[in-house]
């Protein structure tokens, strides 16, 4: 199993993860308990409270139930118009993350170039971290919330407990957050370094036209044979002038003497 194959094999399973964090994540809007509380009455009956970011509801022992939305928007705290905006961020960015991640994955081959395909998914890998800190955000604030509410001796209004919603929100999060991450990573390293051996090639092509080639050696060593024989040659050729005068004059010398 070469490299590729566990870079895909990895890409899909942060892709199903993510994927399955992003549904957890949706499935709280709709749910109703993300905060209840159950209140005792003289009767046998039994009244349990819960609500969420958008209604409050109340239900009996005898299983009827009654919702109702929240009247106003803008007579709403400051906390829960965050925990909505950065929700819905969560949604919107975990939804793009998924078309950018299965554009770019290996085994899909929808996309062009491997380098092309690894910078697709680590975009798509960073909406799904930042949707999944996002989602973090405002259920641990909101649970953080409930949690000092009901701690509070203080606090005089009716208390209220940590319901599944929130820690649905959890889990999916958390699952954004590590799928995120390692998608990230993985593409990452491929794009990052790719594109950084790109630039060090565009910027010194001196280093490698500044190794000799084969053929430029042996030319060399021509040259420096053909050079040592010319000089060799003209070596030669002055000692042999050197030769010719001196033996002119040592005959001229012999006919003086005569």
């Amino acid at each position: 199993m070469n490299y590729r194959t566990v870079v895909m094999y990895m890409e899909i399973g942060c892709f199903v993860v993510c994927v399955s964090g992003w549904i957890l994540v949706c499935s709280t809007m709709p749910t109703e308990i993300w905060t209840w509380s159950e209140v005792d009455s003289i009767v046998l009956t039994t009244s349990n409270y819960f609500s969420n970011l958008w209604k409050d509801c109340i239900s009996d022992s005898t299983g009827v139930s009654d919702c109702k939305g929240i009247p106003s928007m803008l007579a709403l705290n400051w906390d829960i118009h965050m925990c909505r905006a950065l929700i819905i961020i969560c949604i919107i960015l975990s939804f793009f993350g998924s078309v950018l991640v299965l554009v770019g994955m290996k085994c899909t081959k929808i996309g062009g170039s491997e380098l092309a395909n690894a910078r697709v998914t680590f975009a798509g890998g960073m909406n799904y971290l930042i949707g999944g800190l996002c989602a973090m955000v405002a259920f641990s604030y909101y649970g953080n919330k409930i949690r000092a509410e009901f701690q509070d001796p203080n606090f005089r209004a009716q208390k209220f407990e940590i319901g599944v919603g929130v820690f649905i929100g959890w889990a999916g999060s958390t699952l954004l957050v590590v799928g995120g991450l390692i998608s990230s990573i993985i593409a990452g390293r491929e794009g990052c370094h790719s594109s950084s051996k790109r630039h060090l090639v565009y910027q010194s092509p001196d280093a490698y036209t500044a190794v000799p080639r084969r053929k430029s050696l042996v030319s060399s060593a021509r040259t420096d044979i053909s050079e040592s024989r010319k000089s060799r040659a003209s070596s030669g050729s002055r000692d042999s002038s050197i030769s010719g005068v001196t033996s002119s004059t040592k005959t001229s010398v012999t006919n003086a003497q005569v």
